[in-house]
């Protein structure tokens, strides 16, 4: 079978797990403003619409924390097949869902799904990838996941026009059945397409399989070469990290609770819990609602402009994250969520007032139509928000935590990371019908403290990383240096391929033989 050894394609493909989050995403937001959806699941509204909401992250919690133990055992690639697998049950469930019971069901299973990609994808994808790119290819998590929105969303769309449209009362299920089969596609492409990639050579080094690892190495990033300086210089510092971690003997439960991993444990959790808090899912699952109560007659098409704005700007972000850094995008992202949220709820508490139609049991607070231009600000502010977002914590969150661990926890440490993150996606999911319609406008200036909050943290706690390895990020974090003065700087990575392509270093490795083979000699004079 031929292998694939392209970086960008590989990672690419790969993020196609993260399509299957967005596909969620939109498969819900999209339904809710549809007479089909209302009438057969018995006009779900508040608790029992959250609670449907809230069950596809609750399975995700679930399939984050036992991800890693799949990846550690059967590989990174098997765990994001067997996620995909997954998915494809989940969406056969939610497709046939004859009741609420068999749609949460089959949200539960999808979640699982999700939970096992979000966590492996980004490990996947870093420890393919060289550090000079490695913020750009686990960017396309995100890229792929706004993709999966968008598409969905706009399927869900055309969807929702069959039999009279989503206002004719006697609407049939179509509407929601059709998006939700579709959603089986992603999941077989993903299935059998990563059988044509590699696996992780640092995975397959853990498991000291090291011919193949630098066969993967070489195929990567030396044209394949075994002898390349850089692959070389990678192999090395893969060997020396994972010595270094054997020689600790400890566990790698044991080593999360050690001080120096504890703290980028927490900080990992930490930036998946705030990318959570800041608002943007609420925007994702909820902005029908939110257009609905600014007073916007298609509140569906002008929600679809809001994930036009994820996907396009998602790219700048892809393109500059490893030339700008990390610490930027987290601290700016920040600042500007929350300008733009306390904005919203500012002008929503000022010309709001409560919602007149009683019959209407999604929005208590309406902006009245003679404030139109209020409306527009408010529906500005949303765009804004979310391109805020997209440009900075939306690939930011995914790729800081999946490099800021060594081998011998990373794929645990990243589940419990993004284990935080389902585990907030879940209440919030479940908690922001209620909110939206007990405190209506408030809930902007909850969301945009909570951003505040999130700049502090940052600033606080989170050094830059860009241009490291992932084997150098104990010495990002063990030097002692402050997060907000620490800067770029060179790769050790960089002067060990020097050494090596002027003859001071000698590297061994196996390939192709059992025996060991010395692969540089020193130049003589």
């Amino acid at each position: 079978m031929k292998t694939f050894y392209n970086t960008y394609a590989i990672c690419a493909f790969a993020a196609i797990g993260g399509g299957l989050f967005g596909f969620d995403i939109s498969s819900m937001s999209g339904v809710l403003g549809t007479n089909g959806y209302k009438t057969y699941f018995g006009e779900p509204s508040g608790y029992r619409q959250g609670g449907i909401t809230a069950s596809m992250p609750a399975g995700s919690l679930v399939g984050a924390l036992s991800s890693s133990f799949i990846a550690d055992k059967l590989s990174r690639r098997t765990a994001i097949q067997i996620g995909a697998a997954i998915w494809i049950l989940g969406s056969i469930f939610q497709t046939a869902a004859n009741g609420v019971a068999l749609l949460c069901f089959g949200r539960v299973v999808s979640g699982i799904s999700i939970g096992i990609a979000s966590s492996i994808v980004p490990i996947y994808q870093s420890e393919i990838a060289p550090k000079e790119i490695r913020g750009r290819v686990v960017s396309l998590q995100q890229w792929a996941i706004t993709w999966g929105i968008l598409i969905q969303y706009f399927i869900q769309y055309g969807a929702s026009f069959v039999d009279g449209g989503p206002k004719a009362p006697d609407q049939g299920t179509a509407c929601f059945r059709i998006p939700w089969g579709v959603q089986m596609v992603p999941g077989v492409i993903l299935l059998g397409g990563m059988f044509f990639f590699p696996r992780s050579p640092r995975w397959l080094a853990s498991k000291d399989r090291w011919e193949e690892s630098i066969q993967v190495l070489a195929h990567l990033h030396g044209g394949g070469d075994v002898n390349h300086p850089k692959v070389l210089a990678e192999y090395k510092e893969i060997e020396e990290a994972l010595r270094f971690e054997r020689e600790q003997a400890e566990t790698s439960f044991g080593a999360l609770v050690k001080p120096r991993i504890f703290k980028r444990v927490i900080l990992g959790m930490s930036i998946q819990m705030w990318s959570q808090l800041c608002g943007m899912n609420i925007m994702m699952y909820y902005i029908v609602f939110i257009m609905k109560g600014a007073g916007i007659a298609d509140e569906l098409l002008t929600a679809s402009i809001q994930y036009i704005i994820n996907v396009a700007l998602t790219l700048p972000a892809i393109i500059w994250l490893d030339r700008f850094g990390r610490r930027p995008a987290l601290l700016i992202g920040s600042f500007l969520m929350m300008s733009f949220l306390f904005i919203s709820g500012a002008l929503q508490g000022a010309y709001g007032h409560p919602n007149p139609d009683k019959t209407d049991h999604d929005i208590s607070w309406v902006i009245g139509k003679e404030h139109s231009s209020v409306s527009k600000g408010i529906v500005a502010c949303s765009y804004l928000f979310v391109a805020s977002f997209a440009t900075t914590w939306g690939p930011t969150s995914w790729t800081y935590p999946s490099e800021i661990f060594p081998a011998k926890v990373r794929a645990k440490a990243v589940s419990l990371a993004t284990a935080s993150n389902w585990t907030w996606n879940c209440a919030l999911a479940f908690a922001v019908p209620p909110l939206l319609w007990s405190i209506n406008w408030k809930m902007y200036m909850i969301f945009g403290t909570f951003n505040g909050l999130a700049l502090i943290h940052m600033f606080l706690t989170a050094p830059e990383t860009k241009g490291k390895t992932l084997e150098e990020m104990d010495d990002v974090f063990d030097m002692g240096i402050p997060a907000w003065k620490t800067r770029p700087a060179g790769s050790r990575l960089d002067q060990i391929q020097r050494d090596i392509e002027k003859g001071e270093l000698k590297v061994h490795h196996a390939a192709n033989t059992a025996e060991t083979v010395e692969t540089v000699e020193p130049k003589t004079s």
